[in-house]
């Protein structure tokens, strides 16, 4: 078994109910996968059986080639994690809780307390309670505890929630340069597909506890709908020459909103249709390919799969 992160029929019911259904899933090393679904879809369920919070009703889980269970506590030298809401002492600083981690990893290095607090924008609020740091700035102090044994498996439960888009923007760079640079394997679960998708090399996307979709950065790239958008003064005329060359137009029935296309032929060849125009006597004022809404295709997958979008 090469893969650092492996689950085989992974399954949690309670009851009748199935919070996980047979899920597999497998994440190479220096890999950044992303772990989609819905709030309630089965994401924290499963990173909590990976992590031996809870006990899997059938199937089993792998962490470096190490079957996860309650007596195997070495395994978990190797990863950092954080599970939903990030947890703190209130009345310690955050320089002070780290100091906690380091003393209960055994970590007698102290300097990456200051790696840590420097590479997560905390130098500002090390002196600071952590009862008085805003939500994104505990979320900050969350990944830091996660981060701060340098582990080479990194488990994220909705690690961007709270944080403002530059704090976004710096754990993104920091994810990607520990994966890329360190090879470090991490597992993020997160129902924001637009930010996931800029750092993940693999997506697998859940739903009602059954993992319906996995797929490639690469390709989510060419499953996206793409529709080329376009006007012009006289759009009805527009709109004739090209159903007279055998196109397809179609309108989403708003007033004055621009003619779409989405064959093939014409959004990869947006220039064919401009010089079909412009022959005709009829130039267009706008002619641009825009690309589907990436949370437009989490919940198309989704639909698709015959589930409900609300949870």
């Amino acid at each position: 078994m090469n893969d650092v992160i492996y689950t085989e029929n992974l399954t949690k019911a309670y009851g009748q109910t199935f919070a996980v259904n047979n899920v597999d899933l497998s994440v190479a090393k220096g890999e950044i996968y992303g772990f989609l679904g819905l709030n309630g879809a089965g994401k924290t369920t499963t990173i909590q059986m990976l992590l031996g919070m809870i006990t899997p009703t059938s199937g089993t889980c792998y962490l470096n080639g190490e079957k996860v269970h309650s007596k195997n506590k070495d395994i978990w030298r190797h990863v950092g994690y954080m599970v939903e809401t990030p947890y703190s002492y209130p009345e310690l600083t955050v320089r002070e809780n780290l100091d906690v981690i380091c003393k209960l990893r055994g970590i007698r290095d102290k300097s990456c307390v200051d790696w840590i607090i420097k590479n997560l924008q905390l130098e500002a609020y090390a002196a600071k309670k952590a009862k008085h740091l805003s939500m994104g700035n505990n979320q900050r102090l969350g990944i830091a505890k996660a981060l701060l044994h340098h582990p080479p498996i990194l488990i994220l439960d909705e690690p961007t929630n709270g944080l403002d888009p530059a704090g976004i923007v710096e754990v993104r760079q920091l994810l990607k340069e520990l994966a890329q640079n360190k090879g470090v394997t991490i597992l993020i679960s997160s129902h924001k597909l637009d930010e996931i998708s800029k750092i993940a090399t693999n997506i697998a996307i859940i739903h009602q506890g059954i993992l319906i979709k996995k797929i490639s950065g690469e390709q989510l790239e060419k499953q996206l709908h793409k529709t080329l958008l376009l006007d012009g003064k006289n759009r009805l005329a527009i709109k004739h020459t090209l159903l007279t060359a055998g196109y397809k137009v179609t309108t989403n029935n708003e007033e004055n909103s621009p003619l779409q296309m989405k064959e093939a032929n014409a959004v990869h060849d947006p220039g064919k249709i401009a010089t079909l125009l412009v022959n005709a006597g009829y130039p267009p004022t706008l002619l641009q390919v825009v690309k589907e809404d990436l949370e437009m295709y989490f919940l198309r997958t989704i639909q698709e799969f015959g589930g409900d979008q609300h949870e």
